[in-house]
């Protein structure tokens, strides 16, 4: 049922639903949600903050058009559920979070499920560490007013990045951006709802 909701709105990459398949998001939400865990709704976590809806995260990730020997940046890691699925059609992911109680307990959520090709970071997705490296393809997970050129430059040159681009207090367009030899091309796709991209480190949680 879960993979036939997701194909009646029209994800047809096999990868993807094989993956959305694979991964237990019942692992991932609190343990008042489970029984909605596969409802195709954005559910709350910890420190404020959400994880997305199923087909949110299956449109996102088919669009990044992963190939296995990718190298994969997240912005905004949650409780890890969309690191786990780009884990499993990506060689490796580097995800970054600001509240250190979600870095801290996804990584261990994480590497209990064993997903050991995924770096969890306690971090600034406005300032990616410098010695972090480019990127096959980099996701967006929280609502940002615009892509950072600091975060478009760690893309290579063939890359993909997808955010969600609009105003933190209302609908914002997924905005799929490939960089070519000499600028990025960007596309609008569909509209969506995040929580709010802030720049720093929280200071509290």
């Amino acid at each position: 049922m879960f993979q036939l909701t997701l194909r009646r709105r029209g994800i047809s990459d096999q990868a993807v639903l094989r993956a959305m398949e694979e991964v237990p998001r019942e692992a991932f939400v609190t343990e008042a949600d489970r029984a909605d865990a596969y409802r195709d709704s954005a559910l709350g976590i910890a420190c404020g903050q959400t994880i997305s809806q199923p087909f949110v995260v299956a449109y996102m990730t088919e669009q990044l058009q992963l190939q296995k020997r990718d190298r994969v940046l997240e912005i905004g890691t949650g409780s890890g559920y969309q690191a786990a699925i780009l884990s499993r059609l990506a060689a490796h992911v580097v995800t970054i979070e600001r509240f250190r109680t979600l870095a801290d307990s996804a990584r261990e959520r994480l590497r209990r499920l064993g997903y050991h090709n995924i770096e969890v970071l306690l971090g600034d997705g406005f300032d990616v560490p410098g010695d972090a490296g480019q990127f096959d393809r980099i996701i967006v997970t929280a609502a940002m007013e615009q892509i950072p050129d600091k975060l478009q430059e760690r893309l290579a040159v063939g890359g993909i990045l997808i955010a969600p681009v609009g105003p933190h207090h209302g609908v914002q367009t997924l905005v799929r951006v490939v960089r070519t030899a000499n600028d990025w091309e960007k596309k609008e796709l569909v509209d969506v709802r995040f929580v709010p991209a802030l720049p720093g480190i929280a200071r509290e949680l």
